[in-house]
């Protein structure tokens, strides 16, 4: 049935059910849209090609990563820089490398989709993760702005790599990059300027404004090859500090986004499963998952104790950046659309990604999930 409101119905209806048994299960409520959506995809014909569907899903997946930025105050990057960039690197550089090399020498697949498998699985999902952080509250503590940061560093470093050894060198991508750096620079400012004219409307331009930004800039990344949601995070980083005096907005805004945006984001996600091409695939789709999470521990996990984090909640950090999705998934889909991998490969890389999302988070979530005491103050040994 091709009717708006109906297809409108399920996905909503999808995304109530989701919060439902997130509540009964307490599970973060993005792992269980993916679930629901694979079961959506696979047994109740959800498309996830419909074009306003796509739409509402990659703005939800724009406005995650933004206030995902928006979470990372200045004062406590400056705090934790070393942590947070030393951790960052690694868990994009060791994944990089390890599945790179297995896809290459292993799997025997071509330099090219190599690189590619490389790039998917070394990700970071600040979806996933500002999500976790947002239903536990640990994006109000040093910990999960910590995190965040950390998440920051290793996504730079995926988007970097993509954009170095894929990216067309036209003009549009030096367009790209002087717009956004004057942006940038300019944002702080007139915003700050802009909020104390402007806020406290009914109408909310402040929000309209800010979407405004992202629209804009989202449009030029698109054109340069770039992804919109690079933007983003680094729009809401310079936002940081503005968004410390406008409480009442930001929840506005989170409320939007966590209400209507991402459940439609991720259920998409989970709807690109195909449950009869990971039959065919499962053995290189467990070792490739297998690969992706072990060279986040080797990398990430020796530095949570170099960094005198408890046991808990080094593994804790581990496993959260051991989570893929929202990079991940966009690289897969770049190297599928230009021709560099094959549909079975992009499956299996898109199964790899979600299951990253899923398997890490429960276990983090379970078993490892500090409580609050723990996080409050100096929560480093």
């Amino acid at each position: 049935m091709d009717n708006t409101w109906y297809i409108a119905t399920v996905w909503i209806g999808l995304a109530l059910l989701a919060s439902v048994i997130s509540m009964r299960t307490a599970i973060s409520v993005a792992l269980v849209e993916i679930c629901v959506g694979v079961i959506g995809g696979n047994f109740l014909g959800l498309d996830p090609k419909t074009e306003w569907i796509s739409f509402l899903a990659g703005f939800g997946a724009i406005l995650l990563t933004f206030l995902a930025g928006a979470e990372i105050e200045p004062d406590v990057l400056r705090k934790y820089g070393k942590e947070s960039i030393s951790i960052g690197f690694l868990s994009f550089l060791l994944p990089f490398l390890g599945a790179m090399a297995y896809a290459l020498y292993v799997a025997k697949w071509t330099l090219e989709a190599s690189m590619i498998c490389g790039i998917a699985l070394s990700t970071t999902s600040v979806a996933v993760v500002y999500a976790v952080m947002v239903e536990t509250g640990l994006n109000k503590e040093e910990l999960g702005k910590l995190i965040l940061a950390a998440c920051f560093v290793t996504d730079l470093g995926t988007v970097v790599a993509l954009g170095i050894l894929f990216a067309h060198y036209d003009l549009w991508l030096i367009i790209f990059a002087v717009v956004t750096t004057i942006v940038l620079i300019v944002t702080p400012w007139f915003t700050r300027w802009f909020f104390r004219v402007f806020s406290g409307h009914v109408s909310e331009p402040e929000i309209k404004l800010l979407f405004f930004l992202l629209f804009g800039l989202g449009w030029l990344a698109t054109h340069a090859n770039s992804e919109a949601v690079l933007p983003a995070y680094l729009l809401g980083l310079v936002v940081a500090g503005l968004f410390k005096d406008h409480k009442e907005m930001v929840r506005h805004l989170r409320t939007a986004t966590f209400a209507l945006l991402t459940p439609f984001y991720f259920l998409k996600a989970g709807t690109i499963v195909s449950l009869p091409a990971i039959l065919t695939s499962i053995g290189l789709i467990i070792v490739l998952l297998v690969v992706k999470v072990s060279a986040k521990f080797i990398g990430v996990f020796p530095l949570t104790s170099a960094f005198r984090f408890s046991r808990k909640i080094g593994m804790y950090t581990t496993l959260l950046m051991s989570t893929g999705l929202t990079f991940g998934s966009i690289s897969a889909l770049f190297g599928y659309t230009r021709g560099i991998i094959t549909q079975e490969q992009y499956t299996v890389l898109v199964t790899v990604v979600i299951g990253s999302a899923v398997i890490p988070t429960l276990i983090a979530q379970w078993f490892f999930e500090p409580e609050h005491h723990e996080v409050n103050g100096d929560w480093q040994k």
